[in-house]
C-alpha cells in the first residue's frame, strides 16, 4: 500500500494483511486449443494441461488478493458491478493505472493520475465525477488492478 499526503507516496502496509492463499498451486485444466467467437472451428485434437493460476497472473499469495467491485464507476474501463478485480500489492502505482485506494478510509477503485500539481483519481463513467485530492486528504493505494474475472448468471 502506498500513502498520498499531498502528493507524497510511503509504504505503510502493516495495517492489511491478505488471507494467504494455500502454499499448493491452484489447478485447473486449460484447452490449448482457442475456441472460435465467429465461425465454428472443428474441436479435433485438444490437448489439455494443467494450468497453474499462480503462474498465469505472474504473482505469489503474497503479492496478489481479490477484491468484488461494487459500483458502476469503472464501466468505460472494463470492470462492472459484481467483478472480481486481482490487485498486485507489490506493483509500483503509476500515473494512468487503475489502482485500488483508500480515500479517507473509503474504498474505491480508480484510475490514479499523478501530476505535478496534484493528484486526481479518475471515474470511467462520465456520471461519476472524478475525485481531486484536496489538501488535508489522506490516499493510500493498495494495489494496481491488474486482472478482472466477470461471473456470468446461469
Amino acid at each position: 500500500m502506498n500513502s498520498i499526503n499531498r502528493g507524497t507516496y510511503a509504504t505503510p502496509f502493516a495495517t492489511m494483511t491478505p488471507i494467504p492463499a494455500s502454499e499448493a498451486p491452484s489447478l485447473v485444466k486449460l484447452i490449448r486449443n482457442k475456441v472460435e467467437a465467429g465461425f465454428p472451428s472443428p474441436a479435433e485434437d485438444l490437448g489439455v494441461v494443467r494450468l497453474d493460476l499462480s503462474k498465469l497472473i505472474g504473482a505469489d499469495a503474497e503479492d496478489a488478493y481479490f477484491m468484488w467491485v461494487s459500483g458502476d464507476s469503472m464501466i468505460q474501463f472494463g470492470i462492472f458491478n459484481g467483478d472480481l478485480v486481482l490487485i498486485r500489492k507489490r506493483k509500483r502505482p503509476r500515473h494512468g493505472q487503475i489502482v485500488i485506494a483508500c480515500l479517507d478510509r473509503d474504498f474505491l477503485v480508480k484510475k490514479l493520475y499523478k501530476k505535478p500539481d496534484g493528484t486526481k483519481l479518475q471515474a470511467g463513467n462520465p456520471e461519476v465525477p472524478d475525485i481531486v485530492l484536496k489538501d488535508g486528504q489522506t490516499l493510500e493505494i493498495w494495489g494496481v488492478v491488474t486482472n478482472t474475472v466477470r461471473m456470468f448468471k446461469a
